[in-house]
């Protein structure tokens, strides 16, 4: 992903929206960690060095990721199917259910026991829910717009929690009517 060598083999990149700093770290094989805004800039420095040893700063595989992540906070329809992302693989569960997310669209909710049947797994709410609450790759893997049957915004274990599930959400909502 750039001409930098490290002994991780991975890149990172902090940088400014206008919802507050996001980070996103990444390996040959495409994106394999986002953090969403809520820490302050230099915080959030500290995190991906300390989470990642060796790791180095790249901004340059970055530029088109940068530009549609701040896009997005910008309140623009922004589409991250172009991302290479580091998956499991697709014959695992959470592969399958990660895969999934992904097709769910900008503006678009389904709910955790939809996205079960959507790979052919019914009543998987639960082990759904939980591959979620692990997702690496948020904003890019959309588990923002996974929620409860109901429609209330159910779990979201990235900083800034419900809260800003909802306001992603809310943000998607408005830009997509």
């Amino acid at each position: 992903m750039g001409k930098k060598r490290n002994r991780a083999g991975e890149y990172y990149t902090v940088f400014p929206t206008a919802w507050g700093p996001v980070g996103a770290v990444a390996t040959s094989n495409g994106l394999c960690r986002i953090e969403l805004p809520h820490y302050q800039l230099d915080q959030l420095v500290d995190l991906i060095t300390w989470e990642h040893p060796g790791v180095v700063r790249d901004e340059q595989p970055f530029e088109q990721f940068i530009s549609l992540v701040r896009d997005y906070f910008n309140a623009k329809e922004v589409d991250f199917g172009e991302a290479v992302c580091e998956l499991p693989s697709e014959r695992t569960f959470s592969g399958k259910v990660l895969r999934a997310c992904r097709a769910i669209g900008y503006g678009q909710t389904c709910s955790y026991g939809d996205l079960g049947a959507r790979i052919g797994s019914r009543d998987s709410a639960r082990a759904v829910a939980t591959v979620m609450s692990k997702n690496p790759l948020p904003l890019v893997l959309p588990c923002h717009r996974v929620v409860y049957t109901d429609g209330r915004p159910g779990g979201f274990s990235a900083p800034g929690g419900v809260e800003l599930k909802q306001r992603m959400l809310d943000l998607e909502r408005r830009v997509a009517q």
